[in-house]
């Protein structure tokens, strides 16, 4: 028996169409300026396209990058840039695997560096390797006008100096210039891309403006006796600043220490020279614009040696010391803040144009050095920093009606979001933190103290071989 045929569907059902795979590229994410680029400075020609240059770390590079401080649409790039030291002129080498728009375009390289290096970066490879020969004369051209205020055997003064190097038979000698005279404008031009690398948040003065001045600290070789090579190794920029009626004030706005010779005593070299300077032209005082960390410590270090050979601080210092003996400060409800008097304050203005804030910064130190025994009163003298750093965090009159500063949410920083206000009343009217703000109140006041004592500790072991 014969099978039963099916038949044909008129109507068949159309195959199902294949999908189409669609293919996405990879979004770029970019690449830290800071980790695709070395810079080297460079004193020989020789020393160009190999690492034989001294490696300088960059503040950071990214804030002249792209809006996010990063580069996109390369692969396997390397940027190599060379900076001389004889004529700060400088040369970028950019190696890449290949490029693609991943996103975010391609960023604009050579635009990114002339932010930084403007004029003085040269494109060709060559122009920039006959600066080594062309310019060689560079900084003594630049600096055979100035005036030389002060010169100092290197190996005579400069306390951290190794007298075995090359420039121990140097002589090291600081000229000022005034900005606005055209070949101090222009020697600076060429060191504005150093100051943008390596001083944080730093911006180029006005080179138009004659309240500015330069003191550079040079080094003359004597290689070639009779045509010396002079090697600039930093330089200071200070604003002169009138003061009503016929006097001025000194205010030290930049300075930098050329990487190849820093931790040697060259910047508190600048430092004498620029106190010596403003007590011989007799200005008011002499201040610093924001000081880094490590600078103000090296000016720490040397106005305290300078204080303790000035018998009125000194003097001073023995009344505080005194009292401070008298002991159990942390047991009392109302420790006396240890300020020194008025009289000595203004003293040393007048003297050694040490200004009011810095005289303060010095004045715990001078305590802390007067101590003996120190393990005795190094309680006392605690309490004395604590209560100090609670007073200018929380005001005056912390204990009552003082400034209390209280940690809020924020959706930009947590961690640095806060609200100050002033309570008029312990109990009725004030703002009552709970227990956990206050501990972190109390923490964050704490670590402030640790890191003063700290840096106190630091300035006496170097100023002074008793805390050793």
């Amino acid at each position: 028996m014969g099978q039963k045929q099916q038949q044909p569907n008129p109507d068949p059902l159309p195959e199902p169409k294949k999908r189409r795979r669609v293919g996405f590229s990879n979004i770029d994410a970019g690449v830290e300026a800071n980790d695709c680029t070395k810079i080297y400075l460079v004193s020989r020609k020789e020393e160009v396209g190999n690492s034989d240059g001294f490696c300088i770390s960059p503040v950071d590079l990214n804030s002249f990058f792209e809006e996010d401080g990063k580069i996109y649409g390369y692969q396997g790039l390397k940027i190599t840039i060379w900076i001389s030291s004889i004529s700060f002129h400088a040369h970028a080498d950019i190696t890449f695997q290949g490029t693609s728009d991943g996103g975010k375009g391609i960023t604009d390289l050579k635009s990114a560096l002339e932010k930084i290096f403007g004029e003085t970066l040269l494109e060709n490879k060559n122009d920039f390797l006959q600066t080594f020969s062309t310019e060689n004369n560079f900084i003594s051209s630049a600096v055979s006008n100035g005036e030389k205020l002060q010169n100092k055997a290197s190996n005579g003064h400069i306390s951290h100096f190794n007298s075995n190097s090359e420039a121990a038979s140097s002589d090291l000698e600081v000229v000022r210039m005034v900005v606005s005279n055209l070949a101090a404008g222009h020697l600076y031009s060429r060191l504005v891309p150093l100051v943008l690398l390596l001083v944080d948040g730093s911006n180029p003065i006005d080179v138009t403006d004659p309240s500015w001045e330069l003191y550079l600290l040079i080094q003359k070789k004597m290689d070639h006796p009779e045509k010396p090579q002079h090697l600039l190794l930093g330089f200071t920029a200070v604003y002169r600043f009138y003061r009503y009626p016929q006097g001025s004030r000194l205010r030290l706005s930049q300075i930098l220490v050329l990487p190849p010779y820093q931790h040697k005593g060259y910047g508190s070299y600048l430092v004498e020279v620029l106190s010596n300077v403003a007590i011989s032209e007799n200005v008011y005082d002499l201040t610093v614009e924001e000081p880094l960390d490590y600078f103000q410590h090296v000016r720490t270090c040397y106005d305290v040696k300078r204080l303790l050979a000035f018998d009125p601080a000194q003097s001073a210092v023995k009344s505080a010391v005194v009292c401070l003996k008298q002991g159990k400060l942390s047991k009392k409800t109302h420790v006396p803040r240890f300020l020194p008097p008025p009289d000595v304050v203004e003293d040393v203005r007048k003297t050694l144009k040490i200004n009011k804030k810095q005289f303060l910064q010095c004045w715990e130190i001078l305590i802390y050095l007067g101590l003996d025994p120190l393990e005795k009163h190094m309680e006392d003298y605690v309490t004395i920093i604590s209560n100090r750093v609670k007073a200018d965090i929380l005001g005056k009159d912390s204990e009552t009606l003082g400034k209390q500063v209280i940690d809020v949410p924020s959706v930009h920083d947590e961690e640095m979001s806060f609200v100050m206000f002033r309570s008029q009343n312990s109990k009725v009217g004030g703002v009552q933190m709970d227990e956990d703000q206050a501990k972190t109140q109390g923490e964050q006041l704490q670590q402030l103290v640790d890191e003063r004592i700290k840096e106190v500790k630091l300035i006496a072991q170097k100023v002074s071989q008793k805390h050793v």
